[in-house]
């Protein structure tokens, strides 16, 4: 694993714990599947997700754990966490930014903006953590349930998992500026996996600047999708001698 893995999980916005955790997840794949740059290589870790990979009815008919690293407690749900640690360092290793060198020039080219409580946020992965923060702002009762990452499923990474005050599941997708048809298609396939993955209630918040005509007639044939709008405002002052 490349030691710029740690820098980047941070210029990711990840809270301390959360960066702690997913390298303690990928070296554990590390210690019992071998190297993680290795498998990259190999074949951009297919091979090694595939083996990671365990199904709702895998776990009804009681298969046995298809990987080499020891689990504790649900089989289902802890490998799909060494599974999103493993998609997460994918994802690290496709942006190209495994040096140190360039990870100091995205960092220098993050565009920020600052809001009415002083929190900054521009890009996505800063709405993200700034929801996370204060997740109840976006709908009361809301409970963050995805140990403070993005939740890997078969359609890709869901922003913010959470749960309401009558125990369903709420995705939740980010958009930085305004929010595309596209978008809507996006979060249903998410509340697609997760519904297949668990079952149950399923429900979705597209949370975006913005929402064009399109975005809000697709939107509305989904019964269980809710639209949210974010807003912001400059603040300016005075730069002294």
């Amino acid at each position: 694993m490349k030691p710029e893995y740690k820098a980047w999980l941070e210029l990711e916005k990840y809270a301390p714990n959360t960066v702690n955790a997913q390298l303690y997840r990928a070296e554990r794949v590390e210690d019992h599947h071998g190297n993680l740059d290795e498998h990259y290589a190999k074949d951009r870790m297919e091979s090694l997700l595939s083996t990671l990979r365990y199904s709702k009815d895998d776990k009804r008919r009681n298969h046995p754990n298809p990987s080499k690293l020891p689990i504790d407690g649900d089989l289902q749900t802890g490998l799909a966490a060494y599974r999103g640690a493993v998609e997460r360092y994918r994802r690290f290793r496709d942006t190209g930014y495994d040096d140190m060198e360039t990870l100091k020039l995205e960092e220098a080219a993050a565009v920020t903006v600052m809001e009415d409580v002083g929190r900054s946020f521009g890009l996505e992965r800063d709405m993200q953590a700034a929801l996370r923060s204060g997740i109840e702002q976006l709908e009361q009762g809301l409970t963050i349930i995805d140990d403070g990452a993005e939740r890997s499923v078969q359609s890709g990474f869901i922003d913010i998992t959470a749960r309401d005050v009558q125990g369903r599941t709420v995705i939740i997708e980010l958009k930085a500026g305004t929010a595309r048809h596209q978008a809507v298609a996006q979060i249903a396939s998410y509340m697609g996996d997760v519904l297949v993955e668990e079952g149950g209630e399923v429900r979705g918040i597209l949370v975006a600047s913005g929402f064009d005509a399109k975005t809000k007639a697709a939107a509305r044939v989904i019964p269980t999708l809710t639209l949210r709008q974010y807003s912001f405002k400059f603040l300016f002052s005075e730069v002294e001698d």
